[in-house]
């Protein structure tokens, strides 16, 4: 049974294919609510795609997975509902012109117009503000980020962050919505060593509050529950590199991913 906070995630037999080939197959995993996922594989092996499956924005072709209960790929506006992104190129990656602040900002105020109750909507000005700035703050303290220590504070643009400050400020605008389950796109791509082990401790620090972490990288730590893509060539024919995300998303699932961070 899922907990108030986690997403139980399972799959068996799972496979996807697009206009090129099958971008992951033969996947079957089950974790329950809180765990650390670990999507293990090389580039080009359908990591991405497979992420995008387990969170709702893109459609499998055989098998059947379900994220916090509910079936994919027939309830997949469900599972938008409770599982955000982190950082995914493509789909919800930072925009480098912005500043912290701006990010923050405007990820809060997309949180209130879709997700907000009427009674929220229409509570005094004062009171949407504060209630704002709390769930920011709250956001930004289980991502590790404190922007006071930023060369600019919260007016630092994005250009200006190092690796593990944007996938801290990437996390944080994803838990502002309270998600069940957290997906994180190459969580530990362009990190030294000293680095990854502190990006695995913060998603291990979630998973710790309650929250299910599926993180995607190319050495999964021994503790996850580890999920690896294109390991033989059955699970993997017919695959080629040129089977991208943006080549298989359906368009409900397109539209969702953006207005997660108000793109178009």
């Amino acid at each position: 049974m899922d907990s108030p906070h986690g997403a139980a995630v399972t799959a068996e037999d799972l496979g996807l294919k697009g206009p090129r080939g099958w971008a992951f197959r033969g996947v079957t995993f089950s974790a329950g609510p809180g765990s650390l996922i670990a999507v293990e594989g090389p580039s080009g092996s359908g990591r991405t795609c497979l992420l995008l499956a387990l969170t709702g924005r893109m459609r499998s072709t055989e098998g059947h997975a379900e994220t916090g209960g509910l079936r994919l790929p027939r309830r997949a506006a469900a599972v938008r509902r409770i599982a955000a992104l982190g950082p995914v190129p493509g789909v919800s990656e930072l925009d480098p012109a912005f500043t912290v602040a701006e990010h923050l900002r405007e990820r809060a105020l997309l949180q209130r117009r879709f997700d907000g109750s009427l009674r929220a909507l229409l509570r005094p000005r004062h009171e949407r503000v504060a209630t704002a700035r709390a769930r920011i703050d709250t956001a930004l303290a289980a991502a590790g980020l404190d922007p006071a220590t930023l060369p600019k504070a919260e007016r630092t643009s994005v250009r200006d962050l190092e690796r593990l400050e944007a996938l801290r400020l990437s996390l944080a605008l994803a838990l502002i919505g309270r998600p069940r389950l957290l997906a994180v796109d190459d969580a530990d791509l362009k990190l030294s060593d000293a680095e990854r082990t502190e990006a695995w401790e913060l998603l291990r620090s979630l998973t710790a509050d309650g929250t299910t972490v599926l993180a995607v990288c190319s050495q999964a730590p021994a503790d996850a529950v580890i999920v690896r893509t294109g390991t033989t060539p059955a699970e993997h024919a017919g695959h080629t590199d040129a089977a991208e995300p943006a080549d298989l998303m359906d368009d409900e699932g397109t539209a969702d991913a953006f207005a997660e961070t108000g793109r178009s």
